[in-house]
């Protein structure tokens, strides 16, 4: 039987259930997933469905990711509700696409895993599968493992076995249309631009869940907890001279401003560090960042494409501001300082968000 699988948390306890109903039917899964946005997210799911398969012993065969075809697919449906006609052609492609490579491969019956997600209908999906039917010499296979307290099991047992559980279905639009109910930002689209991890970022999580299974592999003892903090993201940012001219400039983590745009000038430099008289903004010439850090940057220019790590950004930012509490001055590097006017464009955010953090024991 092929499996349409769509994440870890759902395959994981559909496999087994599956396993359990069929012994002696051989299941092989199939990844395909246009759908996921964006392609970072597709890669970190695609990295725990390979890590569940492993400990289940089911071959995985991966299918393109046809994005492009995807939103095509989808056009003029992008305000759908969840459950609507989008999430029907969704499943339609997906269903499709796994009759076809089972057909390629001699298999005969399919199913998928979305069966058993909380967030899809089962009678959605049924109709969806009866069409394949239909259209395809094959049989489709529509088990409800939800009943009689599946979800609960599924979840217990991702939970148990360290499963990347994702928090929107996969969709730009159905992340687009969660993130504006919960009015959060949808981080989930913002990139550093100098290949920066930022934290909770979908990067961060793939390292995490690389780390957790190399620590399986290795017999470690691991334990994986939540915890609360200040996020932030760098929106927009750039400093101006006298001129009007735009200078390199790179923004520390957490610099911050009430309102975006401010003009002043710095009165007073002292060993690479200079004082703006507004807004307490303080800038750091890159040859005091290089001996702070120790790093070797050549110009500003360079650091902006190559960036620090947040955890160097924050080392910087206690060392240029001692304080027993987390600073939202703006630092901002530029290559050298000069006593003059300057003008400052700063947007960001900073809010309350969580992430998962790994502890060997």
């Amino acid at each position: 039987m092929l499996v349409h699988i769509c994440c870890s948390v759902d395959s994981h306890f559909f496999l087994q259930k599956l396993q359990k109903l069929y012994p002696q039917k051989k299941l092989i899964g199939y990844f395909y997933d246009p759908n996921i946005h964006p392609f970072s997210e597709y890669q970190l799911r695609l990295f725990d469905v390979k890590r569940s398969c492993q400990k289940l012993g089911i071959e995985l065969i991966e299918g393109a990711y046809d994005y492009e075809g995807w939103m095509q697919a989808v056009r003029g449906l992008e305000n759908e509700p969840e459950k609507g006609k989008r999430c029907s052609i969704c499943f339609d492609d997906r269903l499709e696409k796994t009759a076809q490579k089972a057909i390629e491969l001699g298999i005969s019956e399919i199913t998928t895993t979305l069966l058993t997600s909380p967030k899809k209908s089962i009678e959605q999906l049924r109709m969806n599968a009866k069409s394949i039917e239909e259209k395809y010499a094959l049989h489709v296979h529509t088990p409800d493992f939800r009943v009689g307290g599946g979800t609960s099991e599924q979840f217990a047992l991702a939970k148990k076995d360290k499963l990347y559980h994702q928090n929107y279905c996969g969709c730009l639009f159905a992340l687009e249309s969660q993130r504006q109910n919960q009015q959060r930002l949808a981080d989930e689209l913002m990139s550093a631009l100098g290949r920066q991890i930022l934290p909770s970022s979908i990067e961060e999580r793939l390292k995490l869940y690389e780390s957790v299974l190399e620590c399986e592999e290795k017999g470690k003892d691991f334990t994986l907890k939540r915890e609360k903090f200040l996020n932030y993201r760098l929106l927009r940012a750039y400093v101006k001279d006298e001129k009007k001219e735009v200078i390199p400039s790179y923004f520390l983590f957490y610099s911050w401003l009430k309102r975006e745009h401010i003009k002043g000038s710095i009165e007073h430099e002292k060993e690479g560090i200079g004082y703006l008289n507004k807004e307490e903004i303080v800038f750091v010439s890159l040859d005091k960042m290089n001996e702070v850090l120790q790093t070797r940057y050549k110009n500003v220019k360079e650091l902006c494409l190559k960036a620090l790590s947040v955890a160097q950004e924050i080392s910087l930012r206690k060392k240029v501001i001692p304080s027993e509490f987390l600073t939202l001055n703006p630092i901002i590097i530029v290559d050298e300082i000069a006593l003059k006017k300057y003008e400052i464009y700063l947007k960001s955010v900073t809010y309350t968000d969580t992430r998962e953090k790994l502890y060997i024991q």
